[in-house]
C-alpha cells in the first residue's frame, strides 16, 4: 500500500512563530527519500500553515505525486489551474476547525462540483475528494466524475479497540468495495497513526493511505526519515517487501 505523507503540520510550527523553519519543502524532499510515494499539502483560505511559496516550490521539486488539498472554491480552482498539482483533492473546510472535521457532503452537489472537476481534468489533474464511509456520498462522488476518492477514517481512528470501533470499521470496508464496484481508486485516510493503521492496511481495495499528524509527532522524536521509513513498513501487505529489506 502506498503511503502518501502530508507535511501541513511542518509549516504548522513554521507559522507559529513565522519563521523560516522547519520548511516543508525540505520535509517532503526526506519523505521521498525514505519511501513516500506522495506529498500531500492543504492550502486553505486563511493559509494558517501551507503558503502558496510551498506549493509553488513543492510542485518544482515533488518527484512521486503532489496532492493539493482545498476547498472547491474559485480561488483554488484558479491556483490549481496554474500550478497543476498530479492530485486535487476537495475537501470541507470551516475557518474555525481545528482540521477536516469530515468529508464533503457530495449528495446534492453534484451539479455544482461537475463543471469544476471537469476544467480540473481537462489540465490533466487527477481529482479526488475526500468523503464519509456512507454509501450515499460515495455514489454521489463517482455521479459527480471524480477519478479517485478518500474515505474519512477519523470515527474509526477516534475510537478505541471494541465493538463501536468494529463497526466504524466495517463501514469503511463498505465504502471501499463500493468505490471499487463504481470504478473509483480507493484512498483512506483521518487519524490513522502507527497503531490503528494495520487494520485499514487489509483492506484489499484502499490502495494508499495519507498520513500526516501521527509522522510529525514522530518525527519530533525520531527524525523525519525514520518516521517515515517505520509508516512505509507497517504499510506493507503480505507478499510486497521489496527484495533485499
Amino acid at each position: 500500500m502506498r503511503l502518501a505523507v502530508n507535511v501541513d503540520h511542518f509549516a504548522t510550527l513554521r507559522q507559529a512563530r513565522k519563521s523560516d523553519e522547519p520548511d516543508p519543502v525540505l520535509v517532503a524532499l526526506l519523505a521521498e527519500q525514505a519511501g513516500a510515494e506522495g506529498i500531500v499539502i492543504h492550502l486553505r483560505g486563511d493559509r494558517r500553515h501551507i503558503q502558496e511559496r510551498d506549493l509553488r516550490l513543492l510542485r518544482q521539486v515533488v518527484k512521486t505525486k503532489l496532492n493539493l488539498e482545498m476547498a472547491a472554491s474559485e480561488e483554488m480552482k484558479r491556483i490549481a489551474l496554474a500550478v497543476r498539482p498530479d492530485v486535487v483533492s476537495m475537501v470541507p473546510e470551516r475557518r474555525e476547525e481545528l482540521t477536516t472535521e469530515g468529508g464533503l457532503n457530495v449528495r446534492g452537489a453534484q451539479t455544482k462540483l461537475r463543471p469544476v472537476i471537469r476544467e480540473l481534468q481537462k489540465a490533466g489533474i487527477r481529482v479526488s475528494i475526500f468523503v464519509d464511509p456512507d454509501p450515499g456520498q460515495i455514489r454521489a462522488c463517482a455521479q459527480a466524475g471524480v477519478n479517485l476518492i478518500e474515505i474519512n477514517t477519523g470515527q474509526y481512528a477516534d475510537l478505541k479497540p471494541g465493538p463501536a470501533r468494529d463497526r466504524a470499521l466495517r463501514k469503511v470496508k463498505a465504502a471501499a468495495r463500493l468505490g471499487c464496484r463504481l470504478g473509483l481508486e480507493v484512498h483512506a485516510g483521518h487519524g490513522l497513526d502507527y497503531r490503528n493503521a494495520a487494520e485499514i492496511v487489509a483492506l484489499p481495495e484502499i490502495v494508499e493511505l495519507s498520513i500526516g499528524f501521527s509522522i510529525v509527532a514522530r518525527a519530533a522524536v525520531v527524525g523525519v526519515g525514520r518516521a517515515v521509513e517505520e509508516m512505509v513498513k507497517l504499510l506493507e501487505k503480505p507478499g510486497t517487501r521489496k527484495s533485499g529489506t
